[in-house]
């Protein structure tokens, strides 16, 4: 006799019969608008520079930026979060280039939105990590520690820079208490009410980061662990969070994303502001590096940590394969 609500007359597989039939009853989509592409862009160079612990990523010319902008946009994706490199001989403490108008970031945002207009979000990395001799994301006191209040007053001139370069979105991810605050009444002080925050809300301290530390040609000694969050701790981010959406944050984000779906998913169901989560270099090296080996398809394993991330709760996406990704989708 055949049973109803167990086996053998309940059988799951039955939706896994065709590839239309999976497609009909996946809970989870990709679309190429759940995509953000990070660049780099150099100052001082002729050709764009592959970055060998991220292959097929390079630090960008001015010119190639703006090639792979419109790329990006054509792709369908929905924004681009730019990154400067400046000289290593303009570095200096304070990390000036961050607020020069001249500087490399804020040169490669007047260049993006020029050729792509509004078909694409402009983002910008408001941090000083970059731009200093030390490599830290803040301005150091006279002990070598990270002063938090200081930093918070080079943020702020940081973003009304990168919003008079023509950001649609900054992107603080220097993790400093109250940074959100102070950067919301900086750019509304200048009437910029219209540029978003993307507040960097859970950014934990992870063995991860190693490739994007070469592709910023970054001068960090020592860690960022006074700053940064314990990959030990949730409620943490909880906290965060509440922070940040009480300073005025319009979209929070989780990084790295692979290691953190816990997190993720806990931030999502927390929040009723669009989550995104950063699927960062270490991640994206990883896969590069075991599909040239053979160990892994890499077609599938992108798709498929992709997928993981937004199952997680991210309504959007940084990740370098975001334009190819799109692309495929397309």
């Amino acid at each position: 006799m055949t049973k109803y609500g167990s086996f053998p007359g309940t059988r799951p597989r039955r939706l896994r019969t065709t590839p239309v039939m999976r497609r009909m009853v996946a809970e989870t989509r990709l679309h190429p608008a759940d995509f953000i592409l990070p660049a780099f862009v150099r100052e001082g160079i002729a050709e764009p520079v592959p970055i060998t612990s991220m292959p097929g990523v390079v630090q960008h010319t001015r010119d190639s930026l703006k090639k792979a902008a419109v790329e990006a946009a054509e792709a369908g994706i929905s924004g681009i979060m730019l990154f400067g490199v400046p000289e290593d001989s303009k570095k200096d403490a304070v990390g000036t280039p961050g607020t020069d108008p001249d500087g490399i970031l804020q040169v490669a945002i007047r260049d993006v939105r020029a050729e792509v207009g509004d078909d694409l979000l402009v983002m910008s990395d408001l941090c000083l990590d970059e731009v200093t001799d030390h490599g830290h994301c803040g301005v150091l006191d006279a002990q070598g520690r990270v002063d938090n209040d200081a930093t918070l007053e080079r943020y702020a001139e940081m973003a009304q820079v990168q919003a008079d370069a023509g950001a649609h979105v900054v992107g603080p991810s220097g993790m400093m208490d109250g940074q959100i605050g102070v950067i919301r009444e900086a750019l509304d002080q200048i009437g910029r009410e219209d540029v978003a925050i993307l507040a960097y809300t859970a950014k934990y301290s992870s063995a991860f980061y190693g490739p994007f530390r070469e592709a910023v040609a970054s001068s960090l000694m020592g860690d960022r662990k006074t700053y940064q969050q314990d990959p030990a701790n949730w409620r943490e981010s909880l906290r965060e969070l509440a922070l940040d959406l009480e300073e005025g944050a319009d979209m929070v984000m989780v990084k790295p994303a692979g290691p953190y779906l816990d997190i993720l998913a806990r931030v999502a169901d927390a929040v009723d502001v669009p989550v995104v989560a950063y699927q960062i270099s270490g991640e994206y090296a990883m896969i590069e590096a075991a599909a040239e080996k053979g160990w892994v398809d890499r077609d599938r394993a992108i798709l498929e940590t992709l997928t993981g991330i937004k199952r997680a709760g991210a309504r959007t996406v940084l990740t370098y394969w975001a334009t190819e990704v799109a692309r495929q989708l397309r």
